[in-house]
């Protein structure tokens, strides 16, 4: 039986009932695998007699395997960032093909889908302008993590964090669709409150392309300035000579995009929370995570851009890594006026100057 029996709304997320029972179909699932190949059968029935949330950690466990596989080939450790805008979308769509294969009936799967399906668009979109998915496009960031790693180490870091650990995270980022697909059995229409958690995906990841938006802009006028050695329309060469942009959403927050980022899957923690009636869950593990993630990543990220920039710091100063501090937004930092000398005190230190030879 790959179904739980849930009597309430509440028992819906309780790893006790939907979870742990299921754990063993895990174990006995590479096996059943192998034996539906060699007897030549249809794997849908396999997939329809096994737990989603069962099958789904399984897929992103082979999944890591793969990436482990492809980054060591190539040495090129940006496996599975190719493949994050599409995953937790493909994860949740998985979970609402499950659902109907079993008769239940879900629309608030639906709308969950849907939004994912708009996050993964915009996604994968921004990430295939900035040439993410060219030939031997890596992410910058591992190249200097490499320099100040022992290569050994390095690959260690590759055979559990990079490939597997990521892998399973993008599967926990959509785990918390399945609470939801298990509250469809009392509430499988969509009501008000998730048309309203549905809005909140939908203007976040607009925020999120506003962010990117502004963003490809301003590195396009500061990469055709310094080509051309001329300012672009609705550009000022101080912002440019800046080397990072401070307007928009940016005056206000470091990071807009990554700030909404770790928001979305947030609160669809707590759409799941909701659709069940629970405060908390176990399918908070994976946005946390995430946003244990961003600290680290993003730490790195403006320790490079420090480096490179002296008014960085200036700016981190006044303005927050993702929530604002105030509303004030960013203001550049008065440039220091020259120290002026006087003639006078010019005279009075070179007499000093004689007095101390002659003693």
């Amino acid at each position: 039986m790959a179904f739980p029996t849930v009597e309430t709304l509440e028992d819906c997320a309780d790893f006790s009932k939907t979870v742990k029972p299921f754990i063993p179909q895990l174990y006995a699932l590479p096996a059943k695998v192998l034996d539906v190949i060699a007897r030549r059968e249809s794997l849908l029935e396999l997939y329809a007699e096994t737990n989603p949330l069962i099958s789904g950690f399984a897929i992103s466990v082979v999944l890591g395997a793969v990436f482990l596989v492809v980054a060591e080939i190539n040495r090129n450790y940006s496996q599975v960032d190719r493949a994050w805008s599409l995953l937790p979308t493909l994860y949740i769509a998985h979970f609402n093909a499950w659902a109907r294969l079993a008769g239940i009936s879900s629309q608030r799967l639906d709308a969950v889908l849907f939004f994912s399906t708009v996050w993964s668009a915009r996604l994968t979109f921004n990430y295939w302008r900035k040439g993410g998915y060219s030939v031997g496009s890596e992410d910058y960031r591992w190249e200097i993590i490499r320099q100040y790693v022992p290569k050994a180490a390095f690959h260690i870091f590759n055979w559990t964090f990079i490939s597997f650990i990521q892998s399973i995270l993008l599967f926990a980022l959509a785990a918390p669709a399945y609470p939801i697909l298990l509250s469809s059995q009392f509430e499988p229409n969509l009501t008000s409150s998730d048309i309203a958690y549905t809005s909140i995906q939908l203007l976040l990841i607009l925020t999120e392309w506003i962010a990117d938006q502004q963003q490809w802009d301003y590195q396009n006028a500061k990469k055709q300035y310094r080509q051309s050695a001329k300012i672009p329309s609705g550009f000022k060469q101080a912002d440019l000579d800046r080397g990072f942009i401070t307007s928009g959403l940016w005056a206000y927050s470091r990071h807009p995009n990554f700030a909404c980022e770790q928001t979305i899957w947030f609160v669809l923690y707590q759409w799941s929370c909701y659709a069940t009636r629970n405060l908390y869950s176990w399918a908070g593990v994976g946005p946390s995570f995430l946003i244990l993630l961003f600290q680290g990543s993003t730490w790195l990220t403006e320790l490079i851009t420090a480096s490179k920039y002296p008014e960085y710091k200036a700016y981190q100063r006044q303005v927050g890594m993702f929530a604002p501090t105030w509303l004030g937004g960013y203001k550049i930092p008065p440039a220091k006026a020259p120290k002026v000398i006087r003639t006078s005190e010019l005279a009075k230190k070179i007499e000093e100057k004689e007095k101390r030879k002659q003693k």
